[in-house]
């Protein structure tokens, strides 16, 4: 039988409770509830009670989302839970002295590489995103392969705005695969741009996260961002231009072809996915699939993969892909 213990940490003066805790105290309900401890807060005077191991995790994490308050001035629900499964993580690696080593060579949640946007200052949140972030900087072509909620667009929208910004690039292009996900629309009415509009649509939320609307708004009708369906790309050539490919895994082959053949003098190119949500038919392959083998050794060209770990959403996202990853696997086992 496990032991039940309680601490009692006092937090320093300088930090904010108000933002430490979170509004109505959802940071510290987040992490009784990702690590099974309770917390009850006196003040300055946090109590965390539950078994032993599992209180010194949730003590460190506490001590974790401090620090990133102190270096960023806020800190938010997504921060929380990357915290909670850091430290989780490194609790089952092994012992205090191998926790330690291991967090001296990876620094803490939130260090490394900083992307300012117009709102936002964004800091890597995993080893992958670090490595993501380092990727784009140095290479012309970054492609990013991995689960939903990783990161891997508003990362890379964050350091397109970033380049335009600071005037690296003239412009920024962002476009994806015109393709329904499991339904048939059938015909749009309207223009092109009411027929595209909902196929793009959450590249618009995720630029909105990076600026202020209106100077969104005239950035795009100015031209400085584009934002298009995939299909009108072709014959085009990209200058001095932040190109985004997002949902890349439903382009096909050809299309894969097509799109990275459009990049120009001074531009940058990034293609971001998840193989595993292939919405194409299933005699057409997806171009994100074969363009591993096809592009993987070129020099110049950096792929970053993300797994479930480096998932910054609910932390109940990461439980729904393992459990339709087990499905697939035994369907997958039945069929042989």
């Amino acid at each position: 039988m496990k032991r039940v213990t309680t601490i009692r940490i006092h937090l320093p003066d300088d930090l904010d409770l108000s933002r430490l805790f979170g509004s109505y105290d959802q940071h510290l309900k987040m992490i009784e509830r990702m690590l099974g401890v309770s917390i009850r807060a006196r003040g300055r005077e946090l109590q965390i009670k539950g078994q032993s191991g599992v209180v010194q995790t949730a003590r460190t994490v506490v001590d974790e989302i401090g620090h990133r308050l102190r270096a960023d001035g806020r800190i938010a629900l997504p921060d929380v839970v990357l915290a909670v499964q850091q430290q989780g993580r490194e609790a089952s690696a092994g012992s205090t002295q191998s926790r330690k080593t291991e967090g001296a060579s990876r620094g803490r949640t939130g260090e490394g590489p900083v992307v300012p946007t117009k709102k936002l200052l964004l800091t890597p949140k995993s080893d992958a995103q670090r490595a993501y972030i380092e990727a784009l900087k140095k290479n012309d072509i970054v492609i990013g392969i991995g689960p939903a909620g990783t990161g891997k667009t508003f990362l890379a929208m964050g350091m397109a705005v970033a380049a335009l910004l600071s005037r690296e690039v003239s412009r920024i292009v962002l476009t994806r695969p015109a393709v329904e996900a499991g339904e048939r629309l059938g015909f749009l009415p309207g223009d092109l741009y009411a027929k595209v509009n909902p196929f793009v649509r959450p590249l618009y939320d995720a630029l909105y996260d990076m600026m202020d609307v209106d100077q969104a708004n005239r950035m795009v009708e100015r031209g400085e961002i584009e934002i298009v369906p995939l299909a009108y790309m072709r014959g085009r050539t990209l200058n001095d231009a932040f190109i985004i490919l997002d949902e890349a895994q439903n382009a096909t082959a050809e299309q894969m072809k097509m799109f990275l053949t459009r990049m120009g003098f001074r531009s940058k190119v990034v293609v971001t996915g998840d193989i595993t949500q292939v919405d194409l038919p299933t005699d057409r392959p997806s171009g994100l699939i074969e363009v591993q083998s096809i592009l993987g050794q070129i020099p110049g060209i950096a792929f970053v993969y993300f797994t479930e770990r480096d998932i910054v959403r609910h932390p109940l996202l990461q439980d729904i892909i393992r459990a339709y990853e087990r499905h697939e696997s035994k369907r997958v086992k039945g069929k042989g």
